[in-house]
Protein backbone atom coordinates (compact mmCIF):
# COMPACT_ATOMS: atom_id res chain seq x y z
CA UNK A 1 0.00 0.00 0.00
CA UNK A 2 1.40 3.14 -1.14
CA UNK A 3 2.20 5.72 1.33
CA UNK A 4 0.59 8.88 2.03
CA UNK A 5 1.43 12.13 0.80
CA UNK A 6 -0.52 15.26 1.29
CA UNK A 7 -0.87 18.01 -0.96
CA UNK A 8 0.99 20.50 1.30
CA UNK A 9 3.86 18.27 1.42
CA UNK A 10 4.16 17.94 -2.29
CA UNK A 11 3.85 22.06 -2.76
CA UNK A 12 6.91 22.53 -0.45
CA UNK A 13 8.86 19.66 -2.03
CA UNK A 14 8.21 21.70 -5.45
CA UNK A 15 8.80 24.81 -3.58
CA UNK A 16 12.32 23.69 -2.41
CA UNK A 17 13.25 22.72 -5.85
CA UNK A 18 12.43 25.59 -7.58
CA UNK A 19 14.80 27.35 -4.87
CA UNK A 20 17.79 25.33 -5.47
CA UNK A 21 17.32 25.59 -9.40
CA UNK A 22 17.37 29.40 -8.59
CA UNK A 23 20.39 29.49 -6.71
CA UNK A 24 22.13 27.39 -9.02
CA UNK A 25 20.86 29.35 -11.80
CA UNK A 26 22.19 32.75 -9.89
CA UNK A 27 25.48 31.00 -9.09
CA UNK A 28 26.05 30.15 -12.83
CA UNK A 29 24.82 33.55 -13.68
CA UNK A 30 27.49 35.31 -11.07
CA UNK A 31 30.61 32.85 -12.14
CA UNK A 32 29.96 34.16 -15.46
CA UNK A 33 29.73 37.54 -14.99
CA UNK A 34 33.50 39.55 -15.12
CA UNK A 35 35.75 40.18 -11.57
CA UNK A 36 34.31 43.65 -11.42
CA UNK A 37 30.85 42.69 -12.00
CA UNK A 38 31.48 39.71 -9.43
CA UNK A 39 32.67 41.87 -6.73
CA UNK A 40 30.09 44.75 -6.93
CA UNK A 41 27.79 41.61 -6.76
CA UNK A 42 29.28 40.83 -3.61
CA UNK A 43 29.40 43.75 -1.95
CA UNK A 44 26.10 44.30 -2.87
CA UNK A 45 24.74 41.31 -0.98
CA UNK A 46 26.99 41.43 1.80
CA UNK A 47 25.18 44.89 2.58
CA UNK A 48 22.15 43.32 2.42
CA UNK A 49 21.13 39.45 2.77
CA UNK A 50 24.46 38.59 4.29
CA UNK A 51 24.49 41.82 6.43
CA UNK A 52 23.45 40.12 10.11
CA UNK A 53 25.81 36.86 9.46
CA UNK A 54 28.48 39.71 8.73
CA UNK A 55 28.02 41.32 12.03
CA UNK A 56 27.76 38.47 14.09
CA UNK A 57 31.12 37.21 12.26
CA UNK A 58 32.23 40.33 13.35
CA UNK A 59 31.29 40.04 16.96
CA UNK A 60 32.95 36.40 17.40
CA UNK A 61 36.51 37.45 16.25
CA UNK A 62 36.05 40.79 18.55
CA UNK A 63 34.95 38.36 21.28
CA UNK A 64 37.94 36.60 20.60
CA UNK A 65 40.21 39.23 20.53
CA UNK A 66 39.02 40.65 23.66
CA UNK A 67 39.47 37.43 24.95
CA UNK A 68 42.86 37.01 24.36
CA UNK A 69 43.74 40.77 25.34
CA UNK A 70 42.18 39.71 28.99
CA UNK A 71 44.02 36.93 29.14
CA UNK A 72 47.13 39.26 28.52
CA UNK A 73 46.39 41.65 30.84
CA UNK A 74 45.28 39.01 33.31
CA UNK A 75 49.08 37.50 33.48
CA UNK A 76 50.28 40.63 33.85
CA UNK A 77 48.01 41.64 37.09
CA UNK A 78 49.33 38.68 38.28
CA UNK A 79 52.87 39.25 37.61
CA UNK A 80 52.70 42.82 39.08
CA UNK A 81 50.95 41.56 41.79
CA UNK A 82 53.48 39.25 42.64
CA UNK A 83 55.98 41.74 42.19
CA UNK A 84 54.61 44.00 44.54
CA UNK A 85 53.93 41.36 46.78
CA UNK A 86 58.04 40.36 46.98
CA UNK A 87 58.90 44.04 47.39
CA UNK A 88 56.20 44.44 49.94
CA UNK A 89 58.31 41.40 51.51
CA UNK A 90 61.75 43.04 50.57
CA UNK A 91 60.85 45.92 52.59
CA UNK A 92 59.43 44.57 55.51
CA UNK A 93 62.53 42.46 55.86
CA UNK A 94 64.68 45.81 55.73
CA UNK A 95 62.67 47.33 57.71
CA UNK A 96 63.72 44.59 60.21
CA UNK A 97 67.52 44.46 59.81
CA UNK A 98 67.61 47.99 59.89
CA UNK A 99 65.76 48.06 63.21
CA UNK A 100 67.56 45.05 64.55
CA UNK A 101 71.02 46.80 63.22
CA UNK A 102 69.96 49.81 65.03
CA UNK A 103 69.14 47.44 68.02
CA UNK A 104 73.04 45.86 68.06
CA UNK A 105 74.36 49.50 67.92
CA UNK A 106 72.48 50.49 70.83
CA UNK A 107 72.95 47.03 73.16
CA UNK A 108 75.76 47.32 75.34
CA UNK A 109 76.53 43.83 75.01
CA UNK A 110 77.79 41.59 72.38
CA UNK A 111 75.54 40.34 70.39
CA UNK A 112 75.36 38.27 66.57
CA UNK A 113 72.55 39.20 64.01
CA UNK A 114 70.64 36.37 62.65
CA UNK A 115 68.02 35.07 60.23
CA UNK A 116 64.61 33.44 61.74
CA UNK A 117 63.25 30.57 59.86
CA UNK A 118 60.13 28.00 60.29
CA UNK A 119 59.91 24.78 59.43
CA UNK A 120 56.42 24.96 58.62
CA UNK A 121 55.43 21.43 59.73
CA UNK A 122 53.19 19.91 62.50
CA UNK A 123 54.41 20.52 65.68
CA UNK A 124 57.13 22.63 65.29
CA UNK A 125 54.77 25.92 65.45
CA UNK A 126 56.80 27.29 68.55
CA UNK A 127 60.34 26.56 67.57
CA UNK A 128 62.44 28.13 64.75
CA UNK A 129 66.25 27.72 63.26
CA UNK A 130 68.57 30.35 63.29
CA UNK A 131 70.81 30.48 60.42
CA UNK A 132 73.92 30.66 62.86
CA UNK A 133 75.39 28.28 65.54
CA UNK A 134 78.64 27.66 67.37
CA UNK A 135 81.07 28.87 64.88
CA UNK A 136 79.57 32.82 65.39
CA UNK A 137 79.62 32.12 69.42
CA UNK A 138 75.96 30.91 70.01
CA UNK A 139 75.08 29.01 73.07
CA UNK A 140 72.49 27.12 74.66
CA UNK A 141 70.20 29.50 76.65
CA UNK A 142 71.08 32.51 74.12
CA UNK A 143 68.27 34.88 74.53
CA UNK A 144 67.05 35.85 71.23
CA UNK A 145 65.73 39.75 70.70
CA UNK A 146 63.98 41.33 68.21
CA UNK A 147 63.71 45.38 68.17
CA UNK A 148 60.01 44.69 69.90
CA UNK A 149 61.62 42.96 72.74
CA UNK A 150 61.81 39.34 73.50
CA UNK A 151 60.83 36.65 70.93
CA UNK A 152 62.70 33.54 72.86
CA UNK A 153 65.52 31.30 73.43
CA UNK A 154 68.36 28.84 72.12
CA UNK A 155 67.44 25.69 73.10
CA UNK A 156 70.01 23.67 70.92
CA UNK A 157 73.28 24.72 68.83
CA UNK A 158 75.12 23.02 65.55
CA UNK A 159 78.48 24.56 64.13
CA UNK A 160 76.46 26.54 61.91
CA UNK A 161 72.95 26.45 63.02
CA UNK A 162 70.84 26.77 66.08
CA UNK A 163 67.38 25.85 67.26
CA UNK A 164 65.55 28.24 69.66
CA UNK A 165 62.10 28.29 71.32
CA UNK A 166 59.50 31.91 71.11
CA UNK A 167 57.16 32.33 74.00
CA UNK A 168 54.39 30.40 72.79
CA UNK A 169 56.31 27.35 73.76
CA UNK A 170 55.24 24.86 76.34
CA UNK A 171 58.41 25.31 78.17
CA UNK A 172 59.09 28.63 78.23
CA UNK A 173 59.81 30.79 81.12
CA UNK A 174 60.97 33.68 82.12
CA UNK A 175 61.31 35.94 85.14
CA UNK A 176 59.85 39.59 85.23
CA UNK A 177 59.27 42.61 86.53
CA UNK A 178 57.50 46.26 85.79
CA UNK A 179 59.83 48.68 84.82
CA UNK A 180 60.32 50.33 88.41
CA UNK A 181 60.84 46.69 90.02
CA UNK A 182 58.25 47.46 92.57
CA UNK A 183 56.73 44.21 90.96
CA UNK A 184 57.88 40.64 90.16
CA UNK A 185 56.74 37.49 88.57
CA UNK A 186 57.49 35.21 86.35
CA UNK A 187 56.01 34.55 82.31
CA UNK A 188 55.00 31.85 80.52
CA UNK A 189 52.51 30.60 77.79
CA UNK A 190 49.40 29.38 78.27
CA UNK A 191 46.57 28.71 75.79
CA UNK A 192 43.28 30.79 75.60
CA UNK A 193 40.21 28.90 76.89
CA UNK A 194 38.36 29.48 73.48
CA UNK A 195 40.76 29.55 70.49
CA UNK A 196 44.37 27.76 69.74
CA UNK A 197 45.73 30.84 70.32
CA UNK A 198 48.83 31.40 72.84
CA UNK A 199 49.22 34.10 75.51
CA UNK A 200 51.50 35.24 78.29
CA UNK A 201 50.28 35.26 81.93
CA UNK A 202 52.40 37.19 83.90
CA UNK A 203 52.15 34.76 87.60
CA UNK A 204 53.07 34.96 90.74
CA UNK A 205 52.46 38.59 91.96
CA UNK A 206 51.76 39.70 95.17
CA UNK A 207 48.07 39.64 96.29
CA UNK A 208 48.39 43.32 97.70
CA UNK A 209 49.86 45.05 94.76
CA UNK A 210 47.89 45.64 91.58
CA UNK A 211 49.05 46.31 88.12
CA UNK A 212 46.82 48.40 85.46
CA UNK A 213 46.72 47.22 81.76
CA UNK A 214 49.04 48.92 79.65
CA UNK A 215 52.04 48.35 82.27
CA UNK A 216 54.66 47.40 80.25
CA UNK A 217 56.24 44.35 81.80
CA UNK A 218 59.93 43.28 81.43
CA UNK A 219 62.64 40.90 82.16
CA UNK A 220 64.25 41.11 85.44
CA UNK A 221 67.49 39.21 84.89
CA UNK A 222 66.54 36.52 87.26
CA UNK A 223 67.85 33.23 86.58
CA UNK A 224 70.71 33.93 84.02
CA UNK A 225 69.09 33.81 81.08
CA UNK A 226 67.53 36.55 80.22
CA UNK A 227 69.09 40.74 80.32
CA UNK A 228 67.34 42.42 82.64
CA UNK A 229 65.27 45.36 81.02
CA UNK A 230 63.73 43.32 77.61
CA UNK A 231 60.20 43.99 76.75
CA UNK A 232 58.11 41.40 76.87
CA UNK A 233 54.79 42.44 76.96
CA UNK A 234 52.31 44.72 78.64
CA UNK A 235 49.12 44.00 81.15
CA UNK A 236 45.74 43.59 78.94
CA UNK A 237 43.34 42.46 82.38
CA UNK A 238 43.75 40.39 85.24
CA UNK A 239 43.26 36.61 85.14
CA UNK A 240 43.04 35.02 88.56
CA UNK A 241 43.48 36.18 91.89
CA UNK A 242 44.11 32.71 94.14
CA UNK A 243 42.71 32.67 97.47
CA UNK A 244 44.06 36.38 98.54
CA UNK A 245 47.75 35.31 97.93
CA UNK A 246 48.76 35.72 94.24
CA UNK A 247 47.30 37.57 91.24
CA UNK A 248 48.09 36.53 87.96
CA UNK A 249 47.71 39.22 84.69
CA UNK A 250 47.23 38.28 81.17
CA UNK A 251 49.69 39.94 78.95
CA UNK A 252 49.54 41.77 75.40
CA UNK A 253 53.03 39.62 73.71
CA UNK A 254 55.68 42.73 72.51
CA UNK A 255 56.50 40.39 69.81
CA UNK A 256 54.38 38.55 67.22
CA UNK A 257 56.69 35.39 66.38
CA UNK A 258 54.99 34.59 62.73
CA UNK A 259 56.05 38.15 61.79
CA UNK A 260 59.79 37.77 62.71
CA UNK A 261 62.09 36.91 60.17
CA UNK A 262 65.80 38.86 62.06
CA UNK A 263 66.96 39.00 65.30
CA UNK A 264 69.80 39.54 67.53
CA UNK A 265 71.23 36.40 69.62
CA UNK A 266 72.68 38.11 72.85
CA UNK A 267 76.07 36.75 73.52
CA UNK A 268 77.41 38.94 76.32
CA UNK A 269 76.96 38.56 80.43
CA UNK A 270 73.88 36.65 81.29
CA UNK A 271 71.61 38.67 83.06
CA UNK A 272 73.94 41.44 83.57
CA UNK A 273 71.66 44.96 85.46
CA UNK A 274 71.06 47.16 81.98
CA UNK A 275 72.79 45.29 79.58
CA UNK A 276 70.14 45.15 76.87
CA UNK A 277 67.30 47.56 78.67
CA UNK A 278 69.50 51.05 77.21
CA UNK A 279 68.85 49.66 73.94
CA UNK A 280 65.06 49.58 74.33
CA UNK A 281 65.33 53.31 75.94
CA UNK A 282 64.35 51.62 79.49
CA UNK A 283 66.73 52.32 81.91
CA UNK A 284 65.87 50.20 84.50
CA UNK A 285 68.30 51.29 87.16
CA UNK A 286 66.97 55.11 87.07
CA UNK A 287 63.41 53.71 87.14
CA UNK A 288 64.11 51.52 90.46
CA UNK A 289 65.61 54.74 92.29
CA UNK A 290 63.02 56.82 90.80
CA UNK A 291 60.50 54.64 92.99
CA UNK A 292 62.74 54.25 95.51
CA UNK A 293 62.90 58.30 96.34
CA UNK A 294 58.59 58.01 95.15
CA UNK A 295 58.15 55.62 97.68
CA UNK A 296 60.24 57.55 100.14
CA UNK A 297 58.38 60.61 99.69
CA UNK A 298 55.53 59.16 100.26
CA UNK A 299 56.27 57.34 103.52
CA UNK A 300 57.71 60.86 104.55
CA UNK A 301 54.17 62.13 103.39
CA UNK A 302 52.21 59.73 105.43
CA UNK A 303 54.12 60.10 108.69
CA UNK A 304 53.78 63.80 108.99
CA UNK A 305 56.37 66.79 109.92
CA UNK A 306 58.58 66.09 112.35
CA UNK A 307 57.44 67.42 116.12
CA UNK A 308 59.80 70.35 116.95
CA UNK A 309 60.34 71.32 113.19
CA UNK A 310 60.05 74.90 111.95
CA UNK A 311 56.44 75.14 110.78
CA UNK A 312 55.33 71.58 112.66
CA UNK A 313 52.23 73.12 114.34
CA UNK A 314 51.92 73.80 117.67
CA UNK A 315 54.58 70.76 118.54
CA UNK A 316 57.27 73.09 116.35
CA UNK A 317 57.14 76.45 118.09
CA UNK A 318 59.43 77.76 119.16
CA UNK A 319 60.32 78.01 122.91
CA UNK A 320 60.72 81.46 124.44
Amino acid sequence: MAGYTSENDERSGGAQGYLTALFVLVSIVVLSLPDGAQQRTAAALRATLLRPFVLVQEGIARARVHAATTEALQARLDSLTAIVANQRTLALENEQLRAAVGLGARMRTAYQPASVLRSGTTGSESSFLLDVGAEQGIHVNAPVITQHGLLGVVREVHPRSATGIDWSHPDFRASAMTLDGSVTGFVEARQRVFGDLERLLLDGVPFHQRLEPGTLIVTSGLGGVFPRGVPIGVVDSEAETRAGWLRSYWLRPAVDPTAATHALVALGPEGQPGAVAAAFGVDTLAAGADSVRAGSAARGARRGPRRGAPGGGPGGEERR
